[in-house]
Protein backbone atom coordinates (compact mmCIF):
# COMPACT_ATOMS: atom_id res chain seq x y z
CA UNK A 1 0.00 0.00 0.00
CA UNK A 2 1.66 3.12 -1.26
CA UNK A 3 1.20 6.11 1.46
CA UNK A 4 0.34 8.90 0.06
CA UNK A 5 3.03 11.34 0.57
CA UNK A 6 3.23 15.18 -0.08
CA UNK A 7 6.86 16.95 -1.09
CA UNK A 8 6.77 20.62 0.51
CA UNK A 9 9.20 23.16 0.14
CA UNK A 10 9.64 27.35 -0.65
CA UNK A 11 11.08 29.94 -2.45
CA UNK A 12 12.07 33.21 -1.08
CA UNK A 13 13.48 33.00 2.07
CA UNK A 14 17.05 35.42 1.39
CA UNK A 15 15.16 38.27 -0.61
CA UNK A 16 15.11 41.35 1.10
CA UNK A 17 11.47 41.86 -1.20
CA UNK A 18 8.73 40.16 -1.39
CA UNK A 19 7.02 36.68 -0.15
CA UNK A 20 8.63 33.77 0.73
CA UNK A 21 6.00 31.14 -1.12
CA UNK A 22 5.44 27.63 0.11
CA UNK A 23 4.39 24.85 -1.82
CA UNK A 24 3.03 21.46 -1.48
CA UNK A 25 2.38 18.53 -3.71
CA UNK A 26 1.34 14.82 -3.62
CA UNK A 27 2.96 13.25 -7.03
CA UNK A 28 1.02 10.58 -8.82
CA UNK A 29 2.68 7.51 -8.54
CA UNK A 30 0.89 6.10 -11.79
CA UNK A 31 1.47 9.74 -13.52
CA UNK A 32 5.68 10.31 -13.43
CA UNK A 33 6.21 13.29 -14.42
CA UNK A 34 9.69 13.51 -15.94
CA UNK A 35 12.77 16.17 -15.18
CA UNK A 36 12.25 16.82 -12.32
CA UNK A 37 14.89 18.33 -10.08
CA UNK A 38 15.41 21.52 -7.60
CA UNK A 39 13.93 24.45 -9.61
CA UNK A 40 17.39 26.26 -9.03
CA UNK A 41 19.75 23.30 -11.67
CA UNK A 42 16.97 24.06 -13.79
CA UNK A 43 16.58 26.82 -16.33
CA UNK A 44 13.78 29.58 -16.36
CA UNK A 45 12.30 27.85 -19.27
CA UNK A 46 12.24 24.59 -18.32
CA UNK A 47 10.59 25.44 -14.73
CA UNK A 48 7.91 26.93 -16.71
CA UNK A 49 7.14 23.79 -18.99
CA UNK A 50 7.21 21.64 -15.63
CA UNK A 51 4.62 24.22 -13.74
CA UNK A 52 1.48 23.23 -15.48
CA UNK A 53 2.31 19.90 -15.77
CA UNK A 54 2.91 19.60 -12.33
CA UNK A 55 -0.60 20.93 -11.73
CA UNK A 56 -1.94 18.71 -14.21
CA UNK A 57 -0.53 15.24 -13.25
CA UNK A 58 -0.44 16.00 -9.58
CA UNK A 59 -3.11 14.50 -6.73
CA UNK A 60 -3.34 17.37 -5.42
CA UNK A 61 -0.67 20.72 -5.13
CA UNK A 62 -1.24 23.87 -3.28
CA UNK A 63 0.91 27.36 -3.28
CA UNK A 64 0.60 29.53 -0.30
CA UNK A 65 2.13 32.97 0.33
CA UNK A 66 3.34 34.98 3.44
CA UNK A 67 3.98 38.61 2.79
CA UNK A 68 6.28 40.98 3.96
CA UNK A 69 4.37 42.00 6.70
CA UNK A 70 3.74 38.78 8.07
CA UNK A 71 7.73 38.32 7.50
CA UNK A 72 8.41 41.15 9.56
CA UNK A 73 6.14 40.10 12.46
CA UNK A 74 7.32 36.98 12.79
CA UNK A 75 10.61 36.73 11.29
CA UNK A 76 11.31 34.37 7.85
CA UNK A 77 12.02 30.96 9.64
CA UNK A 78 8.94 31.24 11.23
CA UNK A 79 7.04 32.86 7.58
CA UNK A 80 8.46 29.82 6.16
CA UNK A 81 7.13 27.41 8.06
CA UNK A 82 3.90 28.83 8.79
CA UNK A 83 3.75 29.03 4.91
CA UNK A 84 4.30 25.20 4.56
CA UNK A 85 1.90 24.36 7.15
CA UNK A 86 -0.42 26.65 5.27
CA UNK A 87 0.12 25.25 1.67
CA UNK A 88 -0.12 21.81 2.94
CA UNK A 89 -3.32 22.24 5.24
CA UNK A 90 -4.67 23.47 1.35
CA UNK A 91 -4.11 20.37 0.14
CA UNK A 92 -7.68 18.77 -0.74
CA UNK A 93 -6.29 15.46 -0.61
CA UNK A 94 -5.13 15.40 3.36
CA UNK A 95 -1.33 13.47 2.46
CA UNK A 96 -0.08 10.54 5.83
CA UNK A 97 3.16 11.73 5.01
CA UNK A 98 5.09 14.89 3.99
CA UNK A 99 8.48 15.42 2.73
CA UNK A 100 10.18 18.65 3.99
CA UNK A 101 12.71 20.30 2.46
CA UNK A 102 15.39 21.41 4.59
CA UNK A 103 16.04 20.07 8.25
CA UNK A 104 13.04 22.10 10.15
CA UNK A 105 9.88 20.65 10.74
CA UNK A 106 6.77 22.67 10.09
CA UNK A 107 5.00 20.99 12.96
CA UNK A 108 2.20 19.29 10.29
CA UNK A 109 -0.76 17.39 11.55
CA UNK A 110 0.49 14.15 9.57
CA UNK A 111 4.14 12.43 10.01
CA UNK A 112 7.06 14.58 8.46
CA UNK A 113 10.31 13.76 7.72
CA UNK A 114 13.09 16.82 7.02
CA UNK A 115 15.26 15.83 4.30
CA UNK A 116 18.40 18.22 3.41
CA UNK A 117 18.81 19.13 -0.38
CA UNK A 118 15.49 17.44 -0.78
CA UNK A 119 14.42 19.37 -3.42
CA UNK A 120 17.08 17.55 -5.66
CA UNK A 121 16.65 13.91 -3.47
CA UNK A 122 12.52 13.69 -4.00
CA UNK A 123 10.77 14.00 -6.60
CA UNK A 124 7.70 15.10 -4.75
CA UNK A 125 9.99 17.84 -3.09
CA UNK A 126 11.47 19.12 -6.31
CA UNK A 127 7.52 19.44 -7.99
CA UNK A 128 6.54 21.53 -4.68
CA UNK A 129 10.34 23.75 -5.48
CA UNK A 130 9.28 24.32 -8.71
CA UNK A 131 5.98 25.39 -8.01
CA UNK A 132 6.90 27.73 -5.20
CA UNK A 133 9.99 29.14 -7.19
CA UNK A 134 7.63 29.41 -10.41
CA UNK A 135 5.08 31.14 -8.93
CA UNK A 136 7.53 33.65 -6.95
CA UNK A 137 8.93 34.56 -9.93
CA UNK A 138 6.17 36.07 -11.94
CA UNK A 139 5.30 37.79 -8.83
CA UNK A 140 8.18 39.71 -8.86
CA UNK A 141 7.98 40.13 -12.10
CA UNK A 142 4.80 41.71 -11.98
CA UNK A 143 5.63 43.85 -8.96
CA UNK A 144 8.63 45.46 -11.11
CA UNK A 145 5.61 46.74 -12.86
CA UNK A 146 4.93 48.37 -10.07
CA UNK A 147 8.14 49.64 -8.45
CA UNK A 148 10.29 49.48 -11.81
CA UNK A 149 13.21 51.03 -10.47
CA UNK A 150 14.45 48.29 -8.68
CA UNK A 151 14.89 45.56 -11.43
CA UNK A 152 12.91 43.16 -9.21
CA UNK A 153 12.28 41.64 -12.54
CA UNK A 154 16.13 40.78 -12.93
CA UNK A 155 17.18 39.69 -9.21
CA UNK A 156 13.32 39.00 -8.06
CA UNK A 157 14.61 40.61 -4.40
CA UNK A 158 17.92 39.18 -3.82
CA UNK A 159 20.44 41.00 -2.18
CA UNK A 160 22.17 41.02 -5.42
CA UNK A 161 25.29 44.36 -5.55
CA UNK A 162 22.69 45.94 -8.01
CA UNK A 163 19.77 45.01 -5.83
CA UNK A 164 22.08 46.89 -3.00
CA UNK A 165 22.98 50.07 -4.93
CA UNK A 166 18.65 51.02 -5.89
CA UNK A 167 17.82 49.91 -2.79
CA UNK A 168 20.50 53.34 -1.40
CA UNK A 169 19.41 55.33 -4.05
CA UNK A 170 15.46 54.90 -4.07
CA UNK A 171 15.02 53.80 -0.41
CA UNK A 172 12.56 50.66 0.63
CA UNK A 173 9.67 50.52 -1.27
CA UNK A 174 6.18 48.94 0.62
CA UNK A 175 7.49 45.15 -0.90
CA UNK A 176 10.61 45.31 1.23
CA UNK A 177 11.31 43.47 4.52
CA UNK A 178 11.70 45.75 6.98
CA UNK A 179 13.40 43.31 9.54
CA UNK A 180 15.83 42.34 7.00
CA UNK A 181 19.18 44.33 7.96
CA UNK A 182 20.10 46.72 4.80
CA UNK A 183 16.28 47.40 4.66
CA UNK A 184 16.30 48.03 8.52
CA UNK A 185 19.96 49.89 8.15
CA UNK A 186 18.72 52.44 5.58
CA UNK A 187 15.06 53.21 7.74
CA UNK A 188 17.30 53.95 11.05
CA UNK A 189 19.60 56.51 8.68
CA UNK A 190 16.60 58.22 7.79
CA UNK A 191 15.00 58.42 11.13
CA UNK A 192 18.18 60.01 12.51
CA UNK A 193 18.32 62.53 9.41
CA UNK A 194 14.80 63.52 10.17
CA UNK A 195 15.82 63.36 13.75
CA UNK A 196 18.92 65.38 13.23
Amino acid sequence: MIRLTAGVDEAGRGPLAGPVVAAAVILDPRNVIGGLNDSKKLSERKRELLFPEICERSLAWAIVEIGVDEIDQINILQATLLGMRRAVEELVVAPELALVDGNRDPGLKCEAHTIIQGDALEPAISAASILAKVFRDRLMKEYHQRYPCYGFDQHKGYPTAEHLRLLQEHGPCPIHRRSFAPVRKLLQKDLLAEAG
